[in-house]
């Protein structure tokens, strides 16, 4: 298969289309794509009902166009758009699989996608009803005791979790100092230790890249909050001596959190309840296929141990006595509410229609798929890439790029050549534990033969590497814009347009003129 692809860039062709104006730079005034019927009331003239308040500037005005414009426009740029309906995105921990249409048609319900969050309760059974069925659902994946959907993202079903850890320090009457976080971990899990106010302990990895139990204990004593722990890791691998490490912090009277981004590798396995983790968070878009993020309708249910129920954030869903479901917000030890409403009602409901679709062997089913995915992958590329860590790798595998640095070629060379094959790039140069990381995860939403494409794709930017370095160090070659200067972007980021289109390409210090 190694054939279909070719060793030497393809020059970028020119178009006229070749590059697509601002919809404001093909503005032009009196252009419409609409016609409105004649006023029957008299005309209103904003400036004097709104005074100093009408906006006069630039960004005051509407652009002008016509409809075939403005077809073409967004059309255009929609087929310049990589997703995941075109091809696979290998991006380790981020679990961009493919999302069932279903769950857009069942969340598209008038009934439910027109309820309003302040409508009584009365009218509100069956959006009631989701939200209590997913509760159960999802404890009953994690072994946990109970659980809030409110968390609008993993992120902040971390800050919640750990919100709900000091909280219960505090109920009995110390706080604690720090959070153990080891090297391996999530990178958004020392902001939250920090944000929450603990000062954030770091824990090496041992030679298998898990957590090293000797170093664990003797790290942990009456200071410690708790363990936020990653498992399986960002490094693909379970932490199996993960009873040994809860029993060592709850010794103490410390937590055991766990950040549940990877459950996508347990579902339907294990449970993290049943093996001492006190509380989670979970992503929805990771293990149950809502959409992910990108600033977004994200959504971090967090679950836990009956001993942090009281201080779940308000409201909750509950039971009455008539068995009607309501709302309970008289909760005097609850961290407080984390997010508007209920949460992101929308992913609750494509959530559940997921789970319900698969039922408990199907989603056994994904989580073998996705593990098998991955040691597929990495049984091929292994020999291609320097494989790290030796330990049995589950939804994703991570190698280096420590082969083809010998030729100057790092993981970002490697990445970026990637798009010339027509694929993502893989998650470049994390985690921080694998110095030039290449990690790879391939979901159980591919097939054998997209695995096998992207196998044939890496092993040929590795030839390239060794044959002619400068080829994959230049990449990509068959893109409408060439290789940016990340540095100067990153230092001297142009944050608004000031001039006309360039006729030329630009250079950082033409870019630093012309804007």
């Amino acid at each position: 298969m190694a054939d279909k692809f070719v060793g030497t860039p393809r020059k970028a062709t020119t178009h006229v289309n070749q590059n697509e104006d601002l919809i404001f730079e093909k503005s032009s005034a009196g252009k419409k794509g609409y016609r409105l019927a004649q006023l029957d009331v008299p005309a209103v003239d904003a400036a004097s009902l709104l005074g100093d308040s009408v906006r006069t500037d630039d960004l005051g005005v509407m652009p002008e166009l016509s409809e075939i414009e403005i077809i073409r426009h967004f059309t255009r740029l929609s087929t310049w758009n990589y997703a995941i309906d075109l091809g696979m995105y290998p991006l380790g921990s981020c679990t961009m699989k493919y999302n069932p249409r279903i769950n857009e048609t069942v969340a598209r319900i008038e009934g439910l996608a027109e309820a309003h969050p302040y409508q009584p309760e009365s009218l509100s059974q069956g959006a009631l009803g989701i939200m209590k069925l997913l509760s159960e659902c999802l404890i009953e994946i994690t072994g946990m005791d109970t659980i809030t959907l409110q968390p609008a993202a993993g992120a902040q079903g971390e800050f919640t979790g750990i919100l709900m850890v000091r909280a219960y320090h505090e109920a009995k009457g110390n706080a604690r100092k720090k959070i153990i976080i080891p090297d391996s971990a999530h990178g958004t899990n020392p902001a939250t230790a920090a944000i929450c106010g603990y000062q954030v302990a770091n824990l090496k990895s041992n030679a298998l890249g898990m957590v090293d139990l000797d170093e664990l204990e003797r790290m942990v004593d009456e200071d410690v909050a708790a363990l936020m722990l990653t498992n399986p890791s960002t490094i693909g691998v379970f932490e199996k001596d993960i009873h040994k490490i809860a029993d060592i912090l709850h010794a103490k009277g410390a937590l055991l959190y766990m950040d549940g981004a990877n459950m996508n590798a347990l579902c339907g396995k294990t449970r993290p309840g049943d093996f001492g983790v006190d509380v989670m968070h979970l992503n929805l878009h990771k293990t149950f296929s809502t959409p992910h993020g990108g600033g977004g309708p994200g959504s971090g249910p967090v679950a836990c141990k009956k001993i942090l129920e009281p201080f779940l954030p308000t409201p909750v869903v509950k039971t009455n006595a008539d068995g009607s479901l309501g709302l309970e917000y008289n909760r005097p030890q609850s961290v407080g509410r984390v997010r508007a409403w209920y949460g992101n009602f929308g992913m609750f409901i494509r959530a559940l229609a997921y789970i319900l679709a698969n039922g408990p062997d199907g989603l056994r089913q994904t989580t073998e798929d996705a593990v098998l995915n991955a040691n597929y992958l990495r049984a091929k590329l292994d020999g291609t890439f320097e494989l790290p860590y030796k330990s049995p790798s589950l939804h994703e595998v991570v190698f280096s790029d420590k082969l083809q640095a010998k030729n100057g070629v790092k993981t970002g060379d490697m990445g970026k050549r990637l798009i010339d094959y027509g694929f993502h790039a893989y998650t470049v140069s994390f985690p921080l534990v694998v110095a030039g990381a290449m990690m790879i995860e391939p979901t159980e939403s591919e097939s054998r033969e997209e695995l096998d494409l992207l196998v044939d794709a890496l092993k040929q930017i590795a030839r390239e590497a060794e044959e002619n370095p400068e080829l994959v160090q230049t990449a990509p070659h068959t893109t409408r814009i060439q290789r940016l200067d990340e540095t100067t972007a990153a230092r001297k980021p142009v944050l608004r347009w000031k001039g006309p289109v360039a006729s030329t390409p630009l250079t950082p210090d033409s870019a630093a003129k012309e804007w």
